[in-house]
């Protein structure tokens, strides 16, 4: 995914997500390939893993083939997604197209990859409702409860747990239970969780490790991420590249140039390992962020030469690193040189680039962009307007950002809750109270808002203005916040600046 710091010059390098592991490692994807991939989303890492295995469809009378991409598309861009997915494939199939298990699978699998994770568990939910036609295994176990997690919570993931049949609890339905505690941070769960896979058997490779080390960088312990380390060489267990590569992660997170370049040179030593493209990326990440330039530099110019095929991913991190750097040239040298190796560029490639322009102020080239993308785009997604938006706010320039809003709603194009506070925050300090209000509760009820929460500094700064003469509007945004549970977390509700009495009395 994408890495997006934030630099806005070289004395203040603030690598997004403070560096933070927020999207912990999948255990099982749904192709029949062992895989794992680690990645960063501004410096978060991923791993994944499936196991080769049949997925059991039961072959009727021949039909029609079926496109899975069709009807992943179909149910991605379907007009009413409270129809569910259910409702397209059983559309689907009264037009005489049979689905096999294996076309379902990949539909799954591509869902999961755009983090279409609802509609993923609807495509489950038909053919758990169909058990006559497709056999259910445990790595089908393990993606269920990966997306339940994510969909329904830990709570719904650890009861589909306890009611799965025995022989379905394997190291993946367990690797997928690690990795849902891990994504929520519930460090005792995962580490009482990993002492019942020793107990099975079922923590003698590199994985659960990998997992729990991402666990541990999340939460800045990085003691802990080198006693996993010594736990795998003490029982003579592989490090992977990986595992490599979130060590190499943790030791830059504490500032220890000389300890992360003493691991690389343990991996280079490691005949197992071949250092990869996100070695590289990780190492210029934690460089950029101690203010080595140069080396972050040579460590670039290696990512671009491991590039391989038609790995997209690493151009990204190229387009977000350079501009971290200041580097504006090599930004534009790299998206030509994307564009001459792919046929089209998706959302996420012009995010990319697009945010390195806006971090180093071409607000001109930003907006080209931005054009351009909008003439060849498949689909909107509200967050590369957000760039120009976030960036005519801090410039005190609400007329262009309230343009591109009206501009996004004329092409159909949905604001997101980011979009809205954003605009907010931009009232605030304009100190327009009304409209800033009517900003936040337009992103509490925007699509995706159960996972966005308004940032501490804006809700502070728009109930500093309230105190100036307007409580009513105070109130109305409180009431906001403890509707949608965010003034449950006491720490928040203290950032925020509000006490525990006013959060249980007004």
């Amino acid at each position: 995914m994408l890495l997006q710091p934030s630099l806005h010059n070289h004395q203040n390098v603030s690598i997004s997500s403070s560096l933070s592991y927020s999207r912990p490692v999948s255990y099982w994807d749904s192709t029949s390939t062992l895989r794992q991939s680690v990645y960063l989303r501004r410096l978060s890492i991923s791993c994944a893993i499936s196991k080769s295995h049949s997925y059991g469809a039961v072959h009727y009378e021949r039909r029609p083939i079926v496109r899975w991409n069709d009807l992943c598309r179909r149910i991605s861009l379907m007009e009413n997604p409270e129809l569910g997915s259910a409702n397209v494939l059983n559309q689907w199939e009264n037009e005489g197209k049979t689905l096999t298990k294996w076309d379902l699978c990949r539909v799954v699998k591509e869902l999961r990859k755009y983090n279409r994770h609802e509609r993923a568990l609807e495509v489950y939910d038909w053919m758990n409702n169909r058990g006559e036609r497709f056999r259910f295994i445990a790595s089908d176990a393990a993606i269920q409860l990966d997306l339940i997690a994510k969909v329904r919570g830990v709570v719904s993931a650890e009861e589909y747990f306890l009611r799965l049949d025995d022989k379905l609890k394997d190291k993946r339905t367990y690797g997928a239970l690690l990795n849902a505690y891990v994504r929520v941070r519930m460090k005792e769960r995962a580490e009482s969780l990993l002492v019942k896979m020793r107990s099975k058997g079922y923590a003698t490779h590199s994985l659960p490790f990998n997992v729990m080390m991402t666990l541990y960088m999340n939460l800045k312990e990085y003691d802990k991420v080198d006693l996993m380390v010594s736990e795998m060489m003490e029982k003579n267990q592989q490090l992977d590249i990986y595992s490599y590569n979130i060590w190499l992660s943790s030791c830059g997170s504490q500032g220890s140039t000389n300890k992360m370049e003493q691991v690389f040179e343990q991996m280079k030593r490691d005949s197992t390992i071949i250092p990869n493209w996100t070695t590289f990326s990780t190492m210029a990440t934690m460089y950029i962020k101690m203010g080595q330039f140069e080396k972050a530099e040579e460590c670039l110019r290696e990512v671009e030469s491991r590039i391989k095929g038609r790995d997209r991913i690493a151009y990204h991190y190229l387009l977000s690193l350079y501009g971290s750097v200041g580097r504006k040239e090599e930004v534009y040298r790299v998206w030509n040189t994307y564009k001459s190796n792919f046929p089209s560029i998706p959302n996420l490639g012009y995010h990319a680039i697009i945010s390195s322009l806006v971090r180093m102020d071409d607000i001109e080239g930003a907006e080209k962009l931005y054009e351009e993308w909008h003439s060849v785009r498949s689909s909107y997604d509200p967050r590369l307007g957000n760039l120009l938006i976030g960036w005519y706010v801090k410039r005190r320039n609400m007329d262009k950002a309230q343009n591109l809003l009206h501009n996004m709603i004329e092409v159909g194009g949905k604001p997101n809750s980011t979009t809205w506070e954003t605009l907010a925050e931009g009232h605030i300090g304009e100190k327009r109270l009304s409209e800033a209000l009517s900003c936040f509760k337009e992103a509490f009820v925007a699509e995706g808002s159960k996972s966005w929460r308004p940032k501490p500094v804006n809700v502070s700064s728009f109930f500093n203005l309230c105190e100036e003469g307007d409580m009513a509007s105070n109130e109305v945004l409180i009431e906001l916040l403890r509707q949608s549970g965010y003034l449950k977390n006491e720490a928040y509700a203290s950032l925020v600046g509000l006490s525990n009495d006013a959060v249980s009395n007004k």
